[in-house]
Protein backbone atom coordinates (compact mmCIF):
# COMPACT_ATOMS: atom_id res chain seq x y z
CA UNK A 1 0.00 0.00 0.00
CA UNK A 2 1.38 3.41 -0.99
CA UNK A 3 1.69 6.27 1.46
CA UNK A 4 -1.43 8.42 1.69
CA UNK A 5 -0.27 11.76 0.30
CA UNK A 6 -3.46 13.47 1.51
CA UNK A 7 -2.55 12.80 5.15
CA UNK A 8 -0.18 15.78 5.33
CA UNK A 9 -1.82 18.51 7.41
CA UNK A 10 -4.65 16.29 8.67
CA UNK A 11 -5.32 16.91 12.37
CA UNK A 12 -4.37 14.17 14.84
CA UNK A 13 -5.84 14.46 18.32
CA UNK A 14 -6.65 15.40 20.92
CA UNK A 15 -4.94 12.36 22.45
CA UNK A 16 -5.33 12.23 26.23
CA UNK A 17 -3.04 10.35 28.61
CA UNK A 18 -3.37 10.51 32.40
CA UNK A 19 -0.33 9.70 34.53
CA UNK A 20 0.75 9.52 38.16
CA UNK A 21 3.98 9.59 40.15
CA UNK A 22 4.18 5.82 39.66
CA UNK A 23 4.31 6.21 35.87
CA UNK A 24 7.11 8.78 36.09
CA UNK A 25 9.15 6.48 38.34
CA UNK A 26 8.53 3.45 36.10
CA UNK A 27 9.78 5.47 33.14
CA UNK A 28 12.96 6.47 34.99
CA UNK A 29 13.68 2.84 35.87
CA UNK A 30 12.98 1.80 32.26
CA UNK A 31 15.72 4.15 30.98
CA UNK A 32 18.29 2.95 33.50
CA UNK A 33 17.88 5.20 36.54
CA UNK A 34 18.39 3.58 39.94
CA UNK A 35 19.57 4.07 43.50
CA UNK A 36 22.22 6.61 42.47
CA UNK A 37 19.49 8.86 41.01
CA UNK A 38 16.78 8.82 43.67
CA UNK A 39 15.47 12.15 42.44
CA UNK A 40 13.99 10.23 39.50
CA UNK A 41 13.01 7.08 41.39
CA UNK A 42 11.64 8.13 44.79
CA UNK A 43 8.49 10.16 45.23
CA UNK A 44 9.92 12.05 48.24
CA UNK A 45 12.47 13.85 46.02
CA UNK A 46 10.85 13.34 42.65
CA UNK A 47 12.03 15.26 39.61
CA UNK A 48 10.62 14.01 36.33
CA UNK A 49 12.92 13.21 33.42
CA UNK A 50 12.20 15.62 30.53
CA UNK A 51 11.81 12.75 28.03
CA UNK A 52 8.95 11.21 30.07
CA UNK A 53 6.18 12.79 27.93
CA UNK A 54 7.68 11.21 24.79
CA UNK A 55 6.89 7.78 26.23
CA UNK A 56 3.49 8.63 27.66
CA UNK A 57 2.27 10.31 24.46
CA UNK A 58 3.67 7.63 22.14
CA UNK A 59 0.22 6.97 20.69
CA UNK A 60 0.97 9.88 18.37
CA UNK A 61 3.68 7.75 16.68
CA UNK A 62 1.10 5.14 15.75
CA UNK A 63 -1.45 7.72 14.63
CA UNK A 64 1.18 9.02 12.19
CA UNK A 65 1.74 5.48 10.93
CA UNK A 66 -1.98 4.80 10.47
CA UNK A 67 -2.78 8.13 8.82
CA UNK A 68 0.18 7.82 6.44
CA UNK A 69 -0.53 4.11 5.67
CA UNK A 70 3.03 3.05 6.57
CA UNK A 71 3.85 -0.65 6.24
CA UNK A 72 4.45 -1.41 9.94
CA UNK A 73 6.74 -4.36 9.16
CA UNK A 74 9.31 -1.82 7.99
CA UNK A 75 8.75 1.01 10.44
CA UNK A 76 11.55 2.37 12.62
CA UNK A 77 11.95 5.45 14.79
CA UNK A 78 14.35 7.47 12.62
CA UNK A 79 14.87 10.83 14.31
CA UNK A 80 13.42 12.75 17.21
CA UNK A 81 13.37 16.30 18.51
CA UNK A 82 11.90 17.52 21.78
CA UNK A 83 11.39 21.19 22.64
CA UNK A 84 10.59 21.73 26.31
CA UNK A 85 8.37 24.62 27.40
CA UNK A 86 7.56 24.11 31.09
CA UNK A 87 8.53 21.73 33.93
CA UNK A 88 6.43 18.55 34.11
CA UNK A 89 3.94 18.37 37.00
CA UNK A 90 4.05 15.22 39.15
CA UNK A 91 0.67 13.99 37.91
CA UNK A 92 -2.20 14.94 35.68
CA UNK A 93 -3.25 14.47 32.07
CA UNK A 94 -1.34 15.20 28.88
CA UNK A 95 -3.39 16.49 25.93
CA UNK A 96 -1.63 16.09 22.57
CA UNK A 97 -2.58 17.56 19.19
CA UNK A 98 -0.52 17.30 16.03
CA UNK A 99 -0.29 16.50 12.35
CA UNK A 100 1.89 14.91 9.68
CA UNK A 101 4.04 17.69 8.25
CA UNK A 102 6.25 16.10 5.54
CA UNK A 103 7.14 13.04 3.46
CA UNK A 104 10.65 12.56 2.09
CA UNK A 105 11.49 9.87 -0.47
CA UNK A 106 14.79 8.00 -0.07
CA UNK A 107 14.20 5.80 -3.15
CA UNK A 108 12.24 2.68 -4.09
CA UNK A 109 14.56 0.27 -2.30
CA UNK A 110 15.59 2.65 0.50
CA UNK A 111 12.27 3.72 1.99
CA UNK A 112 10.86 7.06 3.04
CA UNK A 113 10.78 9.45 5.98
CA UNK A 114 7.45 10.52 7.45
CA UNK A 115 7.56 13.53 9.78
CA UNK A 116 4.95 14.44 12.37
CA UNK A 117 4.82 17.27 14.90
CA UNK A 118 2.72 17.46 18.06
CA UNK A 119 2.27 19.83 20.98
CA UNK A 120 1.48 18.40 24.41
CA UNK A 121 -0.27 20.44 27.10
CA UNK A 122 -0.85 19.53 30.73
CA UNK A 123 -4.38 19.55 32.12
CA UNK A 124 -3.40 22.67 34.11
CA UNK A 125 -3.21 24.53 30.77
CA UNK A 126 0.57 24.77 30.48
CA UNK A 127 2.34 23.77 27.27
CA UNK A 128 4.85 21.06 28.24
CA UNK A 129 6.65 19.79 25.15
CA UNK A 130 6.70 19.77 21.36
CA UNK A 131 7.65 16.41 19.83
CA UNK A 132 8.89 16.11 16.26
CA UNK A 133 8.88 12.47 15.12
CA UNK A 134 10.64 11.26 12.00
CA UNK A 135 9.51 7.74 11.12
CA UNK A 136 11.68 5.66 8.81
CA UNK A 137 9.29 3.73 6.56
CA UNK A 138 11.73 1.22 5.07
CA UNK A 139 9.27 -0.37 2.62
CA UNK A 140 7.43 2.75 1.44
CA UNK A 141 9.86 4.63 -0.79
CA UNK A 142 9.78 5.21 -4.53
CA UNK A 143 7.11 7.91 -4.91
CA UNK A 144 9.73 10.16 -6.58
CA UNK A 145 9.03 13.34 -4.69
CA UNK A 146 10.71 15.40 -1.98
CA UNK A 147 14.16 13.78 -1.59
CA UNK A 148 15.26 13.27 1.99
CA UNK A 149 17.20 16.23 3.41
CA UNK A 150 20.82 15.61 4.33
CA UNK A 151 21.61 16.90 7.78
CA UNK A 152 24.79 16.35 9.74
CA UNK A 153 26.61 17.90 12.67
CA UNK A 154 30.28 18.80 12.64
CA UNK A 155 31.46 17.32 15.90
CA UNK A 156 34.53 18.96 17.48
CA UNK A 157 37.85 17.43 16.42
CA UNK A 158 38.75 16.44 19.96
CA UNK A 159 37.90 13.75 22.47
CA UNK A 160 34.52 14.09 24.19
CA UNK A 161 34.42 16.30 27.26
CA UNK A 162 32.44 13.57 29.03
CA UNK A 163 31.90 9.84 28.50
CA UNK A 164 29.13 8.16 30.49
CA UNK A 165 29.00 4.35 30.58
CA UNK A 166 25.78 2.41 30.96
CA UNK A 167 24.82 -1.26 30.91
CA UNK A 168 21.18 -1.84 29.92
CA UNK A 169 19.78 -5.12 31.18
CA UNK A 170 19.11 -7.97 28.72
CA UNK A 171 15.49 -7.45 29.80
CA UNK A 172 15.49 -3.65 29.49
CA UNK A 173 13.19 -3.68 26.46
CA UNK A 174 10.58 -5.65 28.40
CA UNK A 175 10.53 -3.00 31.11
CA UNK A 176 10.58 -0.05 28.72
CA UNK A 177 7.57 -1.28 26.73
CA UNK A 178 5.44 -0.87 29.88
CA UNK A 179 5.89 2.90 29.54
CA UNK A 180 3.68 2.88 26.44
CA UNK A 181 5.44 1.45 23.35
CA UNK A 182 4.10 -2.09 22.85
CA UNK A 183 5.35 -2.57 19.27
CA UNK A 184 6.00 -6.27 18.56
CA UNK A 185 9.45 -5.50 17.12
CA UNK A 186 10.68 -5.01 20.70
CA UNK A 187 9.32 -8.22 22.19
CA UNK A 188 8.26 -10.81 19.58
CA UNK A 189 11.16 -12.88 18.12
CA UNK A 190 9.16 -14.00 15.09
CA UNK A 191 8.06 -10.47 14.20
CA UNK A 192 11.65 -9.22 14.67
CA UNK A 193 12.98 -11.86 12.24
CA UNK A 194 10.32 -10.92 9.65
CA UNK A 195 11.49 -7.32 10.00
CA UNK A 196 15.10 -8.33 9.30
CA UNK A 197 16.56 -8.59 12.82
CA UNK A 198 18.03 -11.57 14.64
CA UNK A 199 15.85 -10.93 17.69
CA UNK A 200 13.85 -8.09 19.28
CA UNK A 201 15.71 -4.79 19.40
CA UNK A 202 15.79 -2.02 22.00
CA UNK A 203 13.42 0.91 21.60
CA UNK A 204 15.36 3.85 20.22
CA UNK A 205 13.44 6.05 22.65
CA UNK A 206 14.80 3.90 25.49
CA UNK A 207 18.45 4.57 24.81
CA UNK A 208 17.54 8.19 24.04
CA UNK A 209 16.41 8.23 27.68
CA UNK A 210 19.84 6.92 28.70
CA UNK A 211 21.42 9.77 26.73
CA UNK A 212 19.14 12.32 28.38
CA UNK A 213 20.12 11.08 31.85
CA UNK A 214 23.81 11.29 30.95
CA UNK A 215 23.45 14.85 29.64
CA UNK A 216 21.63 16.01 32.76
CA UNK A 217 24.18 14.34 35.03
CA UNK A 218 27.10 16.13 33.37
CA UNK A 219 25.60 19.44 32.28
CA UNK A 220 22.74 20.20 34.68
CA UNK A 221 23.01 17.90 37.72
CA UNK A 222 19.90 17.89 39.87
CA UNK A 223 18.11 20.31 37.53
CA UNK A 224 16.47 18.36 34.68
CA UNK A 225 13.98 21.18 34.19
CA UNK A 226 16.77 23.30 32.64
CA UNK A 227 16.82 21.15 29.49
CA UNK A 228 15.20 23.15 26.68
CA UNK A 229 15.84 21.09 23.55
CA UNK A 230 16.98 17.57 22.74
CA UNK A 231 17.39 16.21 19.21
CA UNK A 232 19.03 13.17 17.61
CA UNK A 233 19.02 10.60 14.83
CA UNK A 234 18.77 6.86 15.52
CA UNK A 235 21.52 5.52 13.29
CA UNK A 236 21.75 1.80 14.16
CA UNK A 237 19.68 -0.75 16.08
CA UNK A 238 20.80 -1.93 19.50
CA UNK A 239 20.10 -5.32 21.01
CA UNK A 240 19.05 -5.57 24.67
CA UNK A 241 21.91 -6.11 27.10
CA UNK A 242 24.49 -4.32 24.94
CA UNK A 243 26.63 -1.87 26.96
CA UNK A 244 26.65 1.71 25.71
CA UNK A 245 28.46 5.01 26.18
CA UNK A 246 27.13 8.53 25.83
CA UNK A 247 29.79 10.87 24.39
CA UNK A 248 29.27 14.58 25.13
CA UNK A 249 31.04 17.61 23.64
CA UNK A 250 30.28 20.96 25.25
CA UNK A 251 29.86 23.60 22.54
CA UNK A 252 28.82 26.47 24.84
CA UNK A 253 27.99 27.00 28.49
CA UNK A 254 24.43 25.87 27.81
CA UNK A 255 24.76 23.57 24.77
CA UNK A 256 26.35 20.31 23.67
CA UNK A 257 26.63 17.79 20.86
CA UNK A 258 26.27 14.14 21.84
CA UNK A 259 26.24 10.56 20.60
CA UNK A 260 25.45 7.13 21.99
CA UNK A 261 27.93 4.40 21.05
CA UNK A 262 27.73 0.61 21.19
CA UNK A 263 30.58 -0.11 23.62
CA UNK A 264 31.19 -3.59 22.19
CA UNK A 265 31.58 -2.58 18.53
CA UNK A 266 32.22 1.16 18.64
CA UNK A 267 29.29 1.73 16.27
CA UNK A 268 27.28 4.91 16.71
CA UNK A 269 23.67 4.05 17.57
CA UNK A 270 22.49 7.64 18.18
CA UNK A 271 24.06 10.39 16.09
CA UNK A 272 23.60 14.10 15.41
CA UNK A 273 22.70 14.69 19.04
CA UNK A 274 21.97 18.27 20.13
CA UNK A 275 21.23 19.38 23.67
CA UNK A 276 20.37 22.92 24.80
CA UNK A 277 19.89 23.97 28.42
Amino acid sequence: MALDMKAIGRAIGPLNHSYTVRDAILYALAVGAGASELEFCYEKYLKILPTFPMATTFDFFWHIAREAHIDVAGILHGEHELIFHNPIPREGTFITNGTITDYFDKGKDRGALVVGRADTFHSNGEKIVTNVYTLFARFDGGFESNPAPKQSISFPARNPDFIVDAAPSPDQHLLYRLTGDYFELHVDPEFARKSGFDRPIMHGACFLGYGCRALIRKLSPGKPEKLQRLACRFSRPLYPGTPIQTHIWKTAADAAFWRVVNRETGEIVIDNGIAEF
